[in-house]
């Protein structure tokens, strides 16, 4: 009894999952959807019409069984045959926008696939609005003619009926004589009728094959045994293709459709995804206590829900309240200020009044001074008359120059609540701020990363800012500052670190993996909490500890043609007199001015990594590295060469005729004009030295056609040095994807070398560390100890 009782409330629990999305009741006759969701086919067919589709084929209406010349009874053949209701969506096509007529062509629909003349384009693909996706989805051209029955989810409801007692109408025999015909007990799935016991028996006599059908409960719905393609009905669904997720036919395999796809028997799908789901329950049902404690945390997050929202509405009326308080207490204030304004005026205009009045004849000062003149004695009146003279001189001056002694009109007292009317009416809650916008153009991985961004111009003020990053797989190539790929499951291993209460529009991580790709992203945080995160930005670091030196400007520098800056970081090549002095032989040769600069470095072994910026509208520029030997030979000869043809032994080729299979002493590669050369041949041919780098100017001493390709000069140039394997790589800083690989001859110290050749300019990557510090230039050194770091500061 107890286990009746557990399964009845398991089947009650049921309901939920058996409700139509369009009538939420339970379905009936639900057809499966290519987003996976199931509906009821009526249901779906008023949706159609009501959006404007034509109306569609339905099949026969499931309440009234079919009844064939098999199954029919004598009795029953002598009865008229009962009046079916109309469907409900019979009501519809008739009060739909396009009504079915005799002339009208066979529209798209639930039923075969309409014919069409051979020139008409494809039909318009029809689109079902499901409401548990919130989308439209595509039925394609057949409509629900492609959409397959779920007998699976028709015989859950079955037996969810027959549990709970939902829809208890009695399912009379259909072979009994009325009115004393009595309650089926059995349906007949081949037959596709209900019997009670006694006609199952005469209908299904033992040693015929029909006592070999399949009886079922009672039902007014009787489903097909098997799911039979809807393009070809006498085929069974015997495959599934795992790319298109659809059954298949062994016709509908054929097709050119799926070819190349993954094409799966479907007892091997149906194992397979037994399975699969056998797992999930399990992992479920294993976990229950989880489920349990999350379903208490939710509990109390709906109390503590109501509880905040109780005291942020009594915080919300408070809030008014003081606003307001304030607003009454500042009208009161300006309300008195107002009044004693008004009460001054007053005064003063009375008093105006009163002295107008006293100049009226037989009143006031007038009469006073009638009598006053009737005075004789003389030295009396003289007493007596300066006091009313002076008077009357103050009276015939205001008259002469009115004026009302206040302004009545009291526009100063008027108030200008424009803004704070705006203001009120944007009066609303704390809003986090939004996602902050990363900026990519300062954004950059060197020693450490440097992430820089911004807050939308519309969004609420942050009082900090949350920086997140972690680690991800070595992607080939790199992923630069604007964004790349989500990060696959290699990525799940490395968890989020972060770093809060970061003040400002930057920050910079440290303690980084060489050679490694790192997702970022930043959100803000003020009183309403945190906003939303910004789009996740990828960084590759360096794949070699990084290099920290300064220009060396003590080795034969020019100082009319370059020009090197305080910080010695930054270098100018201006063509001076020795360009204008060579145009004198510009009819017979050409003369080229170069100028060579180094880093104030000598690397004796290890891998280093460095990057600088070429100005985009600098002549020829190049950047590389080269024997320190060498580079000093370089110096001791003329700066000025009368041709690039011509070559004077100075050692730059030498290794050319002497061995062959030696590297050269210097690995250089060339930009200019806002572009980058990069020679096709390198030093892995066995009959080339590699790059055409034996002389750092011409890359060459014969008149060789030029091979190479030529690209976009990146923002940033970034050089490798593995000292051991004396090989070069140049990469594009801004995403680390190598440009071009080369050989450099490392039999003593090498330096970081730069030539210029006319009019340029270059900068060394500062790196992120010395942003806020006051770097000083420092003395030439040599790098001995092998770097462990991604920095190597002298």
């Amino acid at each position: 009894m107890t286990e009746r009782r557990r399964q009845e409330s398991s089947m009650k629990s049921l309901e939920h999952e058996l409700h139509c999305p369009v009538c939420k009741d339970i379905v009936k006759q639900p057809v499966v959807l290519p987003c996976q969701h199931s509906v009821c086919l009526l249901c779906a067919a008023e949706v159609l019409v009501a959006n404007g589709y034509p109306p569609p084929e339905l099949p026969p209406d499931p309440k009234s069984p079919a009844s064939t010349p098999n199954t029919r009874s004598p009795r029953q053949a002598r009865r008229p045959a009962p009046r079916a209701e109309p469907r409900p969506i019979d009501r519809v096509l008739r009060s739909g926008p396009h009504p079915p007529s005799p002339s009208t062509p066979r529209s798209p629909g639930y039923g075969p696939h309409p014919g069409r003349r051979r020139k008409e384009g494809p039909a318009p693909a029809m689109m079902f609005p499901c409401a548990p996706c919130g989308r439209e989805v595509e039925l394609g051209e057949k409509g629900l003619g492609d959409c397959l029955r779920n007998l699976t989810l028709e015989r859950i409801v079955e037996r969810y009926r027959h549990t709970v007692s939902l829809g208890s109408v009695a399912v009379t025999c259909q072979f009994c004589k009325p009115p004393h015909a009595l309650e089926a007990t059995k349906g007949c799935g081949d037959c596709r009728a209900n019997f009670c016991n006694e006609c199952f028996k005469l209908y299904h006599p033992w040693g015929t094959p029909r006592a070999q059908h399949e009886h079922i409960l009672p039902t007014l719905n009787f489903r097909p045994k098997v799911l039979t393609c809807p393009d070809h009905e006498q085929e069974k669904l015997q495959f599934y293709c795992r790319s298109c997720q659809r059954l298949l036919c062994p016709l509908c395999k054929l097709r050119r459709a799926h070819g190349g796809h993954k094409v799966l028997p479907v007892a091997q799908a149906y194992q397979a995804l037994k399975e699969k789901i056998t797992k999930e329950m399990n992992y479920i049902l294993s976990n229950q206590d989880t489920v349990l404690a999350q379903i208490t945390q939710l509990e109390s997050g709906i109390t503590q829900t109501e509880v905040n929202g109780v005291a942020a509405r009594e915080q919300l009326a408070q809030s008014i309240r003081d606003l307001t308080a304030a607003l009454a207490e500042r009208h009161a204030a300006l309300t008195q200020a107002l009044e004693a304004a008004r009460q001054r005026r007053g005064e003063a205009l009375g008093a105006q009044v009163a002295e107008r009045r006293a100049l009226m004849e037989h009143a006031g000062l007038m009469a006073f001074t009638q009598e006053l003149l009737k005075e004789t004695d003389q030295p009396c009146f003289v007493q007596a008359a300066r006091q009313t003279h002076s008077r009357l001189s103050k009276a015939i001056d205001s008259l002469q120059h009115f004026s009302l002694a206040a302004d009545p009109s009291f526009r100063h007292f008027q108030l200008d609540v424009s803004k704070e009317l705006k203001l009120l009416t944007e009066l609303n809650f704390t809003q986090a701020p939004f996602a902050p916008v990363i900026d990519t153009q300062r954004t950059l991985a060197y020693d450490q990363l440097f992430l820089c961004w911004r807050l939308p111009p519309d969004s609420a003020p942050a009082w900090h800012f949350s920086v997140e990053y972690r680690r991800r797989g070595v992607v080939p190539g790199g992923g630069g500052a604007r964004g790349g790929p989500r990060a696959g499951p290699a990525a799940a291993r490395w968890g989020w670190q972060r770093r809060d209460e970061v003040s400002g529009g930057s920050a910079v991580v440290d303690r980084l993996e060489m050679d490694s790709v790192y997702v970022l992203r930043v959100r803000g945080c003020n009183k309403a909490g945190y906003g939303e995160y910004s789009e996740e930005v990828y960084l590759h670091t360096p794949p070699a500890p990084v290099l920290n030196f300064y220009l060396d400007s003590r080795w034969g520098l020019h100082a009319d043609r370059l020009v090197v800056s305080k910080e010695q970081r930054c270098a100018r090549s201006v063509p001076g007199l020795s360009l204008l002095q060579a145009a004198d032989h510009a009819l017979t040769s050409c003369h080229l001015t170069s100028d060579l600069l180094v880093g104030d470095v000598a690397i004796t072994q290890g891998r280093h990594y460095w990057a600088c910026s070429v100005e985009p509208g600098s002549y020829l520029v190049k950047v590389g590295v080269g024997l320190e030997s060498k580079l000093q030979e370089w110096f001791h000869l003329p700066q000025d060469m009368a041709s690039p043809r011509y070559d004077p032994d100075s050692g730059h080729d030498s290794g050319a005729e002497d061995a062959l299979d030696s590297a050269p002493p210097f690995c250089f590669l060339t930009m200019g004009m806002g572009k980058i050369y990069m020679p096709q041949h390198n030093y892995h041919h066995h009959n080339n030295h590699g790059n055409g780098v034996r002389d750092p100017i011409t890359n060459g001493n014969g008149p060789a056609p030029p091979t190479g390709l030529t690209y976009p000069l990146p923002p940033r140039l970034g050089v490798c040095l593995d000292f051991e394997k004396g090989r070069v790589t140049f990469y594009d800083a801004h995403s680390l994807r190598p440009l071009w690989e080369g050989h450099v001859d490392c039999s003593g110290p090498v330096c970081p070398a730069f030539c210029f050749i006319g009019g340029g300019a270059l900068q060394l990557q500062e790196l992120v560390a010395n942003r806020n510090a006051d770097q000083t230039p420092v003395r030439r050194v040599t790098i001995q100890p092998r770097v462990s770091g991604l920095n190597n500061n002298n």
